[in-house]
Parts: C-alpha cells; sequence; structure tokens
C-alpha cells in the first residue's frame, strides 16, 4: 500500500470514530500542531483539510511531525500489512523490526533482501514515506521511550541498548519524536497518576516488564493451550496460567514469562543484552500473532461476526496428549464443489491466531523431530535432545535449544526413532550451520518452502508448517494435516475448495484444527484421534 492509496475517507471515518482497530495501520499527521497520532487518540478530532493519512511512524517523523505524548502512536500494535503483504517493502519491515539495521546496517538488510541499497531505499522510500534508515530510526526511538519510562537505567546506557552509535545522537532523535528531552520523559512517565505497567527494574538488571497490547478480540483459550500443549521440560514450561521460555537472541539469550490480561499480554523479560530488547518484543509478538487484524479476519471468514472481546472458551488440558501434527496425502483439487458456508456455531471462536516462532532454526528442527509421532511424545524427545546438548543459562529455566551446529555434531548420539528420520535432522542442522538453508523472515514464501522441500524429510506439511509460521503467512492451507481434516469433515467443510477464504486460510487452518480438538476430548462415543501422524513424510 502506498501513501497515495489510502483511502482518505475510511481513514478519517476511523479517526472520527476513534477506532482502535486500525492502530498501527495508519498514522494522522495533523498540520496545524505538527503532530502525527494514531487513529483511536482521545484528541478531538481535527478538521478534514488539516489532516494527512502516512503508512509508518518514520514517514510521519521524516515530514517534521513528532508523536503525540497522549495516545503514543508507536506504542500501538504494529501494522498486520507486514504479514498479509509478501513485497520487498513488507519483508524489509520484518527485518528492521528484528533489529537488522543495528546490527548489520543497511548494507547487510540489502544483501539479505537481495537488493542494492539504492534500490531497496528507493522502494521503501517509495511504498512507506521513508527509507530503512529513518525507519530504524523510528524502531530505536520506541525501544528508547520503552527504556526510559520502564527502567532506572542510565540514559547513556538505554542509548545504546537501543541502538544509538552515540549518546548526542539518541538525545537528538528523542527529543526530534517526543518533544521532550529523555530526562524529561523519565520525569513525567514517573509522576503519571494512570495505571503503570510493572515497577521500573533496577539499573542495570537487565529486567523489566512490559505491556504487548494486541488488536480483540483474541482467542485466549487456543494460544494458551497451544503453548502449554508444545512446552519443551528444560527450556519452556506453563504454570499458573502463564508461559515461560528461554530464546536464543543476537547478542546472547533472553527469558520471557507472557501471561495473557484483559488487554494486553503482560511480558516479563530478563535479558543477557539489552541490546536485545526490540528484537526480543519483536519475537513474542511474532509468537503469539498479536499484530494481526482480527475483526477483518473474522469478518472474511464469517466467523462470530457479532461476538467481542477476548474468548474465556477454555480446551481441556490433556488434550493434547493425543492430538497429531500432520496428516496424509493431500485430495485430488475441485473446481465444482458447492458452495460452503460462513463458518459458523460453537466450535469457532472469534480473535483465533496462528502461532509463530521466537527460533527459525529450532522451528524447523522441532518440527522435523515431531513428524508422525504426537505432541506430547515429540516434546518428551525434543527434551531429550535439550538435556543432552542444551546450553545451561541462569534463571528459572536452566537451558537454551541446542545451537544448529552442535545437533549437526552430536544429534544422532542423543535422537531416536527411524534412522532415515535421525538423517534428515542432522542433515537439516548441518544446512543451517552452514548458512547454506537461510531461514528468516526477509524471504518470500515460495523461495522458503522451495528450500525446505528440497530437504532429505520435509515433504509438503512440514514445509507449509514451517512456511506458516515463520513468515507468518495467512494463507497456508494445511490441508494434508490428519487434525484439519478431521475437523473439516466434522464441519461439512470441503477441503478441496478453499478458495472463498483466501488469504486468510491459515486462520482456517487453525478453526478446523482447534474444532476437532474440542470434538475429541468433549464428545462422548468419538473415538479417539490417532495418536501418530498419517504424514507421508517419513
Amino acid at each position: 500500500m502506498t501513501i497515495t492509496a489510502f483511502d482518505f475517507e475510511r481513514c478519517y471515518r476511523a479517526v472520527s470514530t476513534r477506532d482502535s482497530r486500525f492502530d498501527g495501520q495508519f498514522f494522522t499527521a495533523v498540520r496545524t500542531t505538527g503532530i502525527y497520532c494514531r487513529p483511536s487518540c482521545p484528541a478531538i478530532t481535527p478538521k478534514r483539510a488539516n489532516v494527512t493519512f502516512l503508512p509508518t511512524a518514520a514517514a510521519a517523523q521524516q515530514a517534521g511531525y513528532r508523536a503525540c505524548r497522549r495516545c503514543l502512536p508507536d506504542a500501538a500494535p504494529g501494522s498486520p500489512l507486514w504479514n498479509t503483504r509478501a513485497d520487498l517493502a513488507a519483508r524489509a519491515m520484518r527485518l528492521i523490526g528484528d533489529g537488522v539495521v543495528e546490527r548489520a546496517g543497511v548494507p547487510g538488510l540489502a544483501a539479505t533482501l537481495g537488493y542494492s541499497q539504492r534500490q531497496l531505499t528507493r522502494v521503501l522510500t517509495t511504498e512507506l514515506g521513508a527509507g530503512p534508515l529513518a525507519l530504524a530510526r523510528a524502531h530505536r526511538a520506541h525501544t528508547a521511550r520503552l527504556l526510559i519510562q520502564t527502567t532506572a537505567m542510565a540514559m547513556s546506557d538505554i542509548a545504546f541498548a537501543a541502538g544509538f552509535a552515540s549518546i548526542r545522537q539518541f538525545n537528538d532523535t528523542v527529543r526530534e519524536v517526543f518533544a521532550v528531552s529523555p530526562t524529561t520523559m523519565r520525569l513525567e512517565a514517573q509522576r503519571a497518576k494512570t495505571a503503570a505497567p510493572a515497577r521500573p527494574a533496577p539499573a542495570g538488571s537487565g529486567s523489566l516488564t512490559l505491556r504487548l497490547p494486541y488488536r480483540e478480540p483474541l482467542d485466549r483459550a487456543w494460544l494458551e493451550w497451544f503453548l502449554s500443549a508444545h512446552a519443551v521440560p528444560g527450556m519452556e514450561s506453563w504454570e499458573n496460567r502463564a508461559y515461560i521460555r528461554n530464546l536464543r537472541t543476537p547478542h546472547g539469550h533472553a527469558t520471557a514469562r507472557l501471561s495473557f490480561q484483559r488487554d494486553h499480554v503482560r511480558a516479563e523479560l530478563s535479558l543477557h543484552d539489552m541490546r536485545d530488547l526490540a528484537p526480543t518484543v519483536t519475537r513474542l509478538r511474532h509468537l503469539l500473532d498479536l499484530d494481526a487484524d482480527p475483526v477483518g479476519i473474522d469478518e472474511a471468514l464469517g466467523v462470530g461476526s457479532a461476538a467481542r472481546g477476548p474468548s474465556r472458551k477454555r480446551l481441556p488440558e490433556h488434550a493434547a496428549e493425543d492430538l497429531p501434527d500432520a496428516g496424509a496425502g493431500s485430495p485430488p483439487e475441485s473446481e465444482n464443489s458447492p458452495e460452503l458456508p460462513p463458518l459458523a456455531g460453537p466450535s469457532f471462536t472469534p480473535g483465533i491466531r496462528v502461532p509463530g516462532c521466537v527460533d527459525a532454526p529450532e522451528l524447523l528442527l522441532r518440527t522435523m523431530i515431531g513428524q508422525q509421532i504426537s505432541v506430547s511424545a515429540a516434546a518428551t524427545h525434543t527434551a531429550r535432545l535439550v538435556e543432552a546438548l542444551g546450553e545451561r543459562v541462569d534463571g528459572p529455566i536452566p537451558l537454551l535449544f541446542p545451537a544448529p551446529g552442535v545437533i549437526a555434531e552430536r544429534g544422532a548420539e542423543v535422537l531416536t526413532g527411524p534412522a532415515r528420520r535421525i538423517r534428515s535432522i542432522i542433515a537439516a542442522a548441518e544446512a543451517l550451520a552452514s548458512g547454506e538453508l537461510l531461514l528468516h523472515q526477509g524471504r518470500t514464501a515460495a523461495d522458503l518452502r522451495r528450500d525446505l522441500l528440497a530437504l532429505d524429510g520435509v515433504g509438503p506439511w512440514t514445509a507449509d508448517y514451517v512456511t506458516m509460521r515463520l513468515l507468518a503467512d495467512p494463507d497456508v492451507l494445511l490441508g494434508t494435516d490428519l487434525v484439519v481434516r478431521r475437523g473439516a469433515s466434522l464441519l461439512g467443510i470441503h477441503l478441496t475448495d478453499t478458495a472463498r477464504w483466501a488469504p486468510w486460510r491459515s486462520y482456517l487452518s487453525m478453526h478446523l484444527w482447534k474444532a476437532a480438538l474440542t470434538s475429541r476430548a468433549t464428545a462422548s462415543g468419538i473415538p479417539a484421534l490417532a495418536t501418530t501422524k498419517g504424514s507421508d513424510e517419513s
């Protein structure tokens, strides 16, 4: 979506009604005040003649606007466009959010995407109103504000943790974007009488608590089930309705404790290096699919159109033990299937999310370990690998998932199961360790899927599942998954004709998965689902 492609009337209507659904999807710049806001800003709606709409905060800053200190536009959920779009601009935004510019500069970003710096800058400026440096600068400003307002870190430490090259650059950026000095911003935060996040962490502790906003509704029960069912002892845990895990970060590691609240996810972070705050937050948001537009998705799928607010329908605690992860071969395509009814009924709740990942190599290797066995069995096999080869760290969770190089070297000593699967996992780990296989969010779905299918032991289901979760691709139908097919059968949905639900078939897959699980656990007299996968990828 280019700047000129914005529908002025639609945007102005969203601003007039303070529709929070559009927060993060565009920004309102007010010429008479020189301020830019989120659409739901509680301030008086500006006159039509005085506003312009911009696709990114960086575009607003580039045009000379400063952030509204009342609505904090940088604190809005991220734009869902970066997931629904697969073009260069969207892929660049994913990598910028992960801190690639801070670590490798614009040359590194361009090389990762396969373009020249000049081409990349031209495309981003045309599409998003700002070049890669300005977009990264806006991201640094947001990180700086978080650290200023939620920690007691020294300003000099914040400057470098946020990715600034100098303290002067940090001071100038904060003043330019927020119209106050860093010291004043901290004092204002301390004086604020409104409900604040957790108390500031001590200076240098590397610990802080953040609120991760999301667009309602949110099917909380689905995410809670997914996280708890797939938790691997030693590196993850689920206790007291909270998910705790270790994750690798660009400069070390971090521990995150996530719990779902009424209008946000509470994230308690402990970082080995505070420079990893921004990429850690980005990866956690990706894991929970917090930047999705659930109302738009539900409307397209016809799911619970009248429902609002987070879902509290809980899935059974132990249903995961018999839930397979993959399915048999795909049925033939049909062009003449009968028209399908909209999704409705008790099995479908508004706000379902497609879980992402925090570590791409981990996602692929864990998926391969879990081929043709149940979720609980996969967790057991993975826990054995983590216990033997994982890196030990301080904190409530003792281990990190092993690095690909370690698995490539010693995985054969620990992994059990069919010899061919073990060889396939070792080969994939070797490809990741050597750089022969690149897994990152800047890749196109087609290229990523092609490279995954080139691996021995990786078939269509694994390639689709990894692509869906790594890239947050909204339109992957897991049509070969046994559980998805079971859900479709229960609801009379023909998986041979799903074009009407594009581009949201990843979410359709989650609805069908949940429907099968719920039916399996609650309906009497229905045989248990198979405890092994019926995949042809063995």
